[in-house]
């Protein structure tokens, strides 16, 4: 399936804190056909690192497909031969110097100085992206969604979307997420910022664009990587075997291990094409995730849609019991309430990678 990446733009966006951002640009992608009555619609929305590239190649000889290749598809369980099927960058995205990201963001010229935003820029919600994405939906002439779902943050901003757009879904699938967030996730969340911060080259926001603080960048996204995956993934692919089979890690400092090196080359892949500020901007935006107004799992009461919530009981990010107090909670409120368990040795990543034998099961759900 080739893909084409389109751009969104509006003039002006208020974000739920108050701000004016103007000349806001995002990406985003489609696969399948709009039915002539626009109900057929299904919102994917994509996790913290990830991108509108959700399925299919932009070119024949792309190396790797959308994330969710195996589940978007003719024939597969999200059918694009019966759904219309779109899939948008978020606001400050990760991959901010992709050239097939569009995002707005820190690292994004301000029309008012002609120079980047930096920190200048207004702390976003998980809110505002899905506020960005409604203007999206609503443009495309869609009214009412057929689903809304998403792995991770994209969880969260599906939990978002059914709390404060009740009416405008029939069904929603939450992937590896959780509809609240604790204090564990929150410092672990913090983590994964500070090697930025203590980046003599951060510059407290203010680098240039050609001189990012690369450093704490690609150790922040191997804390990411690390923690996003599980030790029977490691053990696994890895076991304790060297990075040099030559070079023993017991004799000398800097000989390591092959999962080390597994790990620093995946970040320092990832990190060419991210920016700083924009992790930071999305630890704050996950941190401070809330579905509603009281900032509590009752807000998932105001859910009418019908649920699939899909967790994976290795997650480390967001923890099994949490998943399951979800759902629990959006039941409470009346929706029908459906769960199941994703099996795979990835953790929080089987969200990405272990859910092609759910298949059958998100099919049969988007159908009823």
């Amino acid at each position: 399936m080739i893909v084409e990446k389109k751009i969104f733009e509006l003039p002006a966006y208020r974000t739920v804190g108050g701000r004016l951002i103007k000349d806001v640009r995002i990406g985003w992608e489609s696969y399948g056909t709009l039915n002539a009555d626009r109900s057929n619609a299904i919102l994917v929305a994509h996790y913290f690192s990830g991108t509108s590239h959700a399925a299919g190649r932009y070119a024949k000889d792309d190396v790797y497909p959308g994330y969710w290749d195996a589940l978007i598809g003719s024939g597969k369980a999200i059918d694009t031969e019966r759904y219309f099927v779109v899939s948008s960058d978020t606001l400050v995205n990760l991959n901010a110097r992709d050239p097939r990201v569009v995002t707005t963001g820190p690292a994004s010229l301000d029309p008012a100085t002609g120079r980047p935003y930096g920190l200048s820029f207004p702390l976003l919600t998980i809110h505002d992206f899905v506020a960005v994405q409604k203007a999206l939906v609503e443009h495309l002439g869609i009214r009412k969604l057929h689903a809304v779902i998403g792995p991770s943050m994209g969880g969260l901003q599906t939990l978002a979307w059914a709390s404060t757009y009740p009416d405008m879904m029939d069904r929603i699938v939450p992937v590896v997420c959780a509809g609240e967030m604790d204090a564990w996730l929150i410092a672990w969340l913090g983590l994964w910022a500070a090697p930025i911060m203590a980046d003599p080259a951060w510059k407290a926001g203010a680098y240039a664009l050609d001189a990012q603080p690369m450093a704490g960048l690609t150790l922040a996204l191997k804390l990411v990587s690390l923690q996003a995956n599980h030790w029977q993934w490691a053990d696994t692919q890895f076991g304790r075997g060297f990075a040099d089979d030559h070079a023993a890690p017991a004799d000398a400092l800097e000989n390591i291990y092959k999962a080390e090196a597994a790990n620093a080359a995946l970040a320092a892949a990832r990190a060419r094409i991210a920016d700083a500020n924009h992790l930071l901007y999305l630890v704050k935006a996950n941190q401070t995730f809330a579905a509603g107004a009281t900032g509590t799992l009752a807000d998932l009461e105001n859910i009418r849609a019908k649920t699939l919530f899909l967790y994976s009981p290795t997650d480390q990010v967001f923890r099994a019991d949490k998943a399951r107090a979800s759902a629990a909670a959006i039941a409470k409120g009346g929706a029908t309430v459906e769960m199941a368990e994703i099996h795979g040795p990835f953790g929080h990543a089987n969200g990405l990678f272990a859910m092609a034998p759910l298949g059958a099961r998100i099919a049969d759900f988007l159908a009823r």
